[in-house]
C-alpha cells in the first residue's frame, strides 16, 4: 500500500488488498489480545503461589470459561487453510419438491443464515430473490464478505431435510420439506475461466425482492444458463441490466472454475483408489420438530436438541464440528 503507484492502479485490485489488509489486522489483533490476556492470568496465577488472595482467584475462575471460549475460536480459525476459505461465497437457498411446504422451509433457512451472519458480522448483500406461489421462497441467492466467510460457510452445502407437523395441513399432519444450500466462493479477477458466448442462454426478466423493497423493477434482472453443464446464475440486484451480466458472469465463472477443480480431484482419487463421499445433491442435516425435537449433521454425526436455537442462527457447533472432519 506504500507503493507510489498504489491508488493508480485498478480499483478492484486495490479494494481486495485492503480488505485482505484489513482481515489480517482483525486477525492479529484477535490474537495479540489473547496472548496479553493469557500472559497477565499466567502472572496472576504466580502471585497465588506466593500469597492466597481471594479476590485473584474469583477474577481468574470467571474469566477462565470466556478465555477457554475464545481459545478455542483461534484453533478453529487455523483449520481456514484452504485455497478459497478466504475469500467471499455466494450462498443460495433452492427449495425442494413439495410446493408451499418446501417454499416455506426455504425461507426459514434463509432467515437462520441471516441470523448467522448477523451475529458472526458479516455483510450480506442481495443477488437474487425468487418468492414462491403461496408462501415462502423459490429461491434467494446472497453474497457474503468478511472473516473467512467461503471457509465458515462451504460445510452447508447440500440437501437440507426439514421434519415437523405443517402449518399449511389442515389436518394438522407431518410433512417432510426439502431444501439444497449450495455455496461457491467468489474468485478474483486473476483466475481466468474462459466461456464461449455460444454455449450461454440469457433471459432478461422483470426484477422482483423480497417485500418489493431496494429492487429495481425494471426488466434488468439477468438469468445466465450455461448449457454444457446446465448451471444456472441469476441476478437481479443490481440498478442495470449490465452491471447485472456482469455479476452473473463472475458467479458463472466462480462455479465453473470450482467444478473443474472437483473433477479433477475426483480423477486423482479414482486413479489413487480412494472411496470419497459424494456431497452435491447428499442430504446433509435433518431438523426434527415433531415427534421429538433434534438437528443432526449426517456427515460428522453433531447434534443438539435446541431446534430452535439453531434455526434462530446457532451454527456453530455444526461449523466447528465440519471443520475439525474435514482435516
Amino acid at each position: 500500500m506504500s507503493a507510489p503507484d498504489f491508488w493508480g492502479q485498478n480499483r478492484d485490485e486495490t479494494n481486495s488488498i485492503i480488505e485482505k489488509l484489513s482481515s489480517m489486522k482483525e486477525e492479529l489483533k484477535g490474537i495479540k489480545e489473547l496472548k496479553e490476556k493469557v500472559a497477565s492470568n499466567l502472572e496472576m496465577i504466580s502471585l497465588l503461589e506466593i500469597e492466597r488472595d481471594h479476590d485473584i482467584a474469583t477474577s481468574l475462575e470467571k474469566e477462565y470459561p470466556t478465555l477457554k471460549e475464545t481459545l478455542e475460536k483461534e484453533n478453529i480459525h487455523l483449520l481456514l487453510s484452504g485455497p478459497y476459505d478466504a475469500l467471499p461465497c455466494i450462498l443460495e437457498v433452492h427449495s425442494g419438491a413439495g410446493g408451499t411446504e418446501a417454499c416455506d422451509w426455504a425461507e426459514m433457512l434463509y432467515r437462520m443464515y441471516l441470523r448467522y451472519l448477523e451475529k458472526t458480522g458479516r455483510k450480506v448483500t442481495l443477488l437474487d430473490y425468487q418468492k414462491g406461489e403461496e408462501a415462502g421462497i423459490k429461491s434467494v441467492t446472497i453474497k457474503v464478505e468478511g472473516n473467512y466467510a467461503y471457509g465458515y460457510l462451504k460445510g452447508e452445502k447440500g440437501v437440507h431435510r426439514l421434519v415437523r407437523l405443517s402449518p399449511f395441513d389442515s389436518s394438522n399432519r407431518r410433512h417432510t420439506s426439502f431444501a439444497s444450500i449450495d455455496v461457491t466462493p467468489e474468485l478474483d479477477d486473476t483466475i481466468e475461466v474462459d466461456i464461449d458466448e455460444k454455449d450461454l442462454k440469457i433471459d432478461v426478466y422483470r426484477s422482483t425482492g423480497a417485500g418489493g423493497q431496494g429492487v429495481n423493477t425494471t426488466d434488468s434482472a439477468v438469468r445466465i444458463t450455461h448449457l454444457p453443464t446446465k448451471i444456472v446464475v441469476t441476478c437481479q440486484n443490481e440498478r442495470s441490466q449490465i452491471q447485472n451480466k456482469e455479476q452473473a458472469l463472475k458467479m458463472l465463472k466462480s462455479k465453473l472454475y470450482v467444478l473443474e477443480q472437483q473433477k479433477k480431484e475426483e480423477e486423482m482419487a479414482s486413479i489413487k483408489g480412494e472411496q470419497q463421499n459424494i456431497e452435491f445433491g447428499s442430504q446433509s442435516r435433518s431438523y426434527v420438530m415433531h415427534p421429538y425435537s433434534m438437528v443432526k449433521d449426517h456427515r460428522t454425526n453433531y447434534e443438539t436438541s435446541n431446534v430452535h436455537a439453531v434455526l434462530d442462527g446457532e451454527l456453530d457447533g455444526f461449523i466447528e464440528s465440519y471443520l475439525k472432519g474435514e482435516k
